[in-house]
């Protein structure tokens, strides 16, 4: 785990590491160093910074305060370190002001944040050298429909959501989806969060025949819902969105409940050595810890590869699939993955993983 206290001299340490190497690919690390976002930016800096030292690349730290107009100065900072590829941007106000300035010095940005499609458009737009390891806006939702299409299309399907603007527009997708296959579920509903029991909601689900319900809503909603359900000895296999990665309490959740969500990649085969390697040293690999990792990876491996080929670098991340503690990564023409990382994943009561069997 690392605190605020540590970051200061995890970021020295980074620092007096990255002067002793004169050769490989000098890559930047653009994260938060201080203020609200700095636990953020440290496990960027740890996921990074210890890949880089293990290929013996040199690392540059460049604060990102995520103010606006604040993107211009990393981009300055980046150009005058003389860094081949940078990785981390936590913000889109940082990507906003420096991609420009980056396309002129021919250095590509790799987010590990940042999902808005708007910025992707406008990078395509204007050959900013802008490359994705986050997941877009809109590929959640992708995800979900998938596993509803392909495992619930022939039992009756509960939607209900709990009336904010993500679990509104999560549902809504769904539903559409849904409509445009032919398939029109038995109950939707928006119920109230934050209540302490769902038995009325249950008991009505159970009248309406539903046996498979999505819930666009939170953990401790869903925890509710499917403690109740048990309770009320009503059959239902609950399937959630990305929210229910929280904190297991104050109700835990039932072992069973199902989410589409990004996986705890330590927990999964292709990230427990990398895992194994930083918790030896000291740091949990949470967060942003792995996926920071796997960007300073692709980003030694893309300037190397550049390098030997003798073109962009740029050139050398599209279409190229790199084996890394995230999984396999390969970045499309439009920069974004090739792959939705979004998986299938089931409680098993001390953490999400893959469903040991198909849905049944």
């Amino acid at each position: 785990m690392i605190n605020l206290r540590g970051i200061a001299a995890c970021l020295t340490l980074l620092v007096a590491a990255a002067q002793g190497h004169a050769a490989g690919v000098t890559i930047g690390v653009v994260a938060p160093q201080n203020g609200p976002l700095a636990l953020l930016g440290a496990q960027i800096a740890a996921g990074a910074g210890f890949e880089i030292r293990q290929s013996g690349n040199t690392l540059v730290a460049i604060n990102e305060t995520c103010e606006d107009n604040s993107g211009a100065a990393v981009a300055d900072a980046l150009v005058n370190a003389k860094v081949q590829i940078a990785v981390g941007f936590l913000c889109s106000e940082t990507l906003e002001g420096a991609l420009p300035k980056l396309k002129d010095a021919g250095i590509p940005a790799i987010t590990v944040s940042v999902r808005a499609r708007i910025l992707m458009e406008d990078a395509l737009k204007n050959g900013w050298p802008l490359f994705r390891l986050a997941p877009a806006d809109g590929t959640e939702a992708a995800k979900i429909i998938e596993v509803i299409l392909k495992d619930w299309a022939a039992d009756p399907i509960a939607l209900i959501e709990d009336g904010t603007i993500h679990g509104r527009e999560l549902t809504e997708a769904v539903r559409n989806a849904l409509e445009q296959n032919g398939l029109k579920p038995v109950f939707n509903d928006t119920y109230r969060p934050g209540q302490e029991q769902q038995i009325a909601l249950v008991r009505r689900l159970k009248r309406a025949g539903a046996t498979r319900v999505f819930v666009g809503g939170d953990r401790n909603d869903i925890a509710v819902i499917a403690r109740d359900a048990r309770t009320e000895n009503i059959p239902l296999s609950i399937l959630g969105g990305d929210a229910l990665r929280a904190a297991n309490q104050p109700l835990p959740l039932t072992p069973g409940v199902r989410a589409v969500a990004l996986p705890e990649y330590a927990l999964l085969p292709e990230g427990a050595a990398a895992a194994d390697a930083l918790r030896a040293k000291g740091t949990e690999p949470e967060g942003y810890v792995l996926p920071s990792l796997a960007a300073a990876l692709i980003a030694g491996q893309a300037g190397e590869a550049a390098a030997a080929a003798g073109k962009p670098l740029p050139e050398a991340l599209v279409g190229t699939t790199f084996q890394t503690p995230v999984g396999p990564v390969t970045f499309t023409g439009a920069h974004e993955l090739s792959q939705n990382p979004y998986r299938l994943l089931e409680w098993r009561g001390n953490g999400f993983f893959p469903p040991a069997a198909p849905t049944q």
